[in-house]
């Protein structure tokens, strides 16, 4: 039985920046600071540490109940924030979840640097939540290499069986998902449909490297070894 551990924004699917969004009207509304985030890289990055970096540029002190209300009031916005046009389910990845789904030897989690409940939000507005059963969030912890032991764990947890590295499969749009799986000695496969193009993605060595998850087939050669 093979592991598919799955992040979300610019492998799933594209909010169209709701993230950014729901941050500035976060930042507003705890802090009462107008905030420029074209300085932000986000991409791979977890939520909490996007949180953290805010706190430092805008000299605020990172309490921990500030940073709480701050995370919540971003969770609060971000539904309303979904709902703009621009955001969509990346092409193949309905198929694919799908055909994960109804297969007997494989399984499915989040390996992701949102929030747990910003997942939520995120995948249910596109209707693909259910696919999930189990992740690893940036609740668990703000460094995305440190994701994959509690993704590991709690798939064992969930499916009473060890996933040994050889059959798990981390799969992302960045060289950060490309390193925080192979911390855990696993397979990687990068796509290009983020932020990171190609060449950007080949210099970390995934395992697997696609341009974009419209061929199914080519997918699942990857995960069974073709």
């Amino acid at each position: 039985m093979k592991l598919l551990l799955w992040d979300i924004d610019g492998t799933l699917i594209c909010s169209g920046r709701a993230g950014e969004r729901a941050l500035v009207r976060a930042m507003k509304k705890i802090h009462g600071i107008d905030t420029d985030l074209a300085w932000v890289d986000f991409r791979g990055r977890t939520d909490a540490l996007i949180a953290r970096n805010l706190y430092a540029h805008h000299k605020l002190d990172p309490h921990p109940q500030s940073l709480h209300d701050f995370l919540e009031a971003y969770l609060a916005f971000l539904p309303e924030e979904m709902r703009t046009p621009s955001g969509k389910t990346l092409p193949g990845i309905l198929d694919i979840l799908e055909k994960v789904r109804l297969r007997p030897d494989l399984r499915q989690g989040l390996l992701t640097g949102n929030l747990s409940r910003g997942a939520q939000i995120k995948l249910e507005h596109y209707q693909v939540w259910h696919y999930f059963e189990f992740g690893a969030f940036a609740d668990d912890s703000p460094i995305r290499n440190e994701l994959g032991p509690h993704a590991l764990r709690r798939a064992r947890e969930k499916f009473d069986r060890e996933f040994p590295p050889e059959n798990v499969f981390i799969i992302g749009d960045t060289p950060h998902d490309i390193a925080c799986g192979k911390i855990i000695g696993a397979k990687t496969i990068a796509v290009a449909t983020g932020g990171f193009s190609l060449e950007d993605l080949r210099a970390h060595h995934p395992t697997a490297l696609l341009a974009d998850f419209q061929d199914v087939d080519a997918f699942f050669g990857v995960i069974d070894g073709n």
